[in-house]
């Protein structure tokens, strides 16, 4: 009888009541499971310039999915955030609530682009989930998660799309940054999860989750910076142009434009073309 063959690796322990009191411990072991190491990293800072340039479509893309529904729209109705300016009763893409809230998804997807071997970036991850949940606010606001995963989907398919469909950067280095964006957005996905399941609740009943604190603080820091308005379609040389340029005057992302212009979005019937992620660079 052949005998078993031998572990390649020994296997690992890991404390399961660590995973829900530790986020330390969680997000070591996400990135032990992940595989995601310092390969990723230098994918996520070398990519972050082509990240950036995309993100004011991302954003419009996004606001323009979540007022198509109504399920989704109600949320920017009430009083739910720090928002104290004037707010339209069916709110549009114009509507100053949405403006506001534009701008805070714009100010986090920049923060993906920052650095990850701080535990200050996945802290922010966790704070972000919790916040949705109607926890660590002055103005409670509960986000049910059918929603965030959808959206999450939505920016995960933007941003791939965006990538793999870039003119100019070689095919090992479009999966390379989309490997490891699509990692930093799963782990996301699990920093919201654990705020709505009830998985290890025998381990956190009682626990304090902390200070309330200002949208895009934490621990007494802003770690969230907003730019102003008219400059937040504009990227600068030495955050979004590839090294390899485009001749003056031709937008770096050129070639995606033919792309994502094919991209539809289904609306009751009828098609609205993502033709937004096209000015993306400009």
């Amino acid at each position: 009888m052949a005998s078993r063959t031998t572990r390649s690796r020994p296997m690992q322990h890991i404390d399961r009541k660590e995973l829900y009191t530790s986020l330390e411990a969680r997000i070591r072991y996400l990135h032990s499971f992940l595989d995601f190491g310092t390969n990723d990293i230098e994918a996520l800072v070398s990519g972050s310039k082509y990240i950036q340039a995309l993100i004011p479509a991302v954003v419009n893309i996004v606001y323009k999915k979540l007022l198509q529904y109504d399920i989704t729209a109600r949320a920017f109705t009430t009083r739910s955030t720090a928002f104290e300016g004037p707010m339209d009763e069916i709110p549009d893409e114009d509507s100053p609530q949405i403006v506001h809230r534009k701008m805070f998804l714009r100010a986090y997807l920049k923060k993906l682009c920052s650095d990850p071997t701080q535990m200050e970036f996945w802290e922010y991850l966790d704070k972000v989930g919790m916040m949705h949940t109607g926890l660590g606010r002055t103005h409670p606001l509960h986000i049910e998660y059918v929603h965030i995963g959808a959206g999450l989907a939505v920016i995960q398919d933007i941003l791939n799309e965006a990538i793999l469909s870039h003119p100019r950067l070689p095919l090992p280095r479009k999966i390379a940054i989309t490997k490891a964006l699509n990692k930093v957005i799963w782990i996301q996905n699990d920093l919201f999860t654990k705020w709505y399941v009830h998985d290890g609740e025998e381990f956190t009943d009682g626990m304090d989750f902390g200070i309330i604190e200002k949208e895009g603080w934490l621990h007494g820091k802003k770690v969230l910076h907003h730019e102003n308005e008219s400059n937040e379609s504009e990227v600068s040389d030495d955050t979004a142009s590839p090294p390899d340029k485009a001749p003056a005057g031709v937008c770096p992302f050129t070639g995606v434009s033919a792309s994502m212009a094919k991209v539809k979005l289904s609306d009751e019937g009828k098609e609205v073309e993502k033709n937004s992620v096209a000015q993306a660079g400009h």
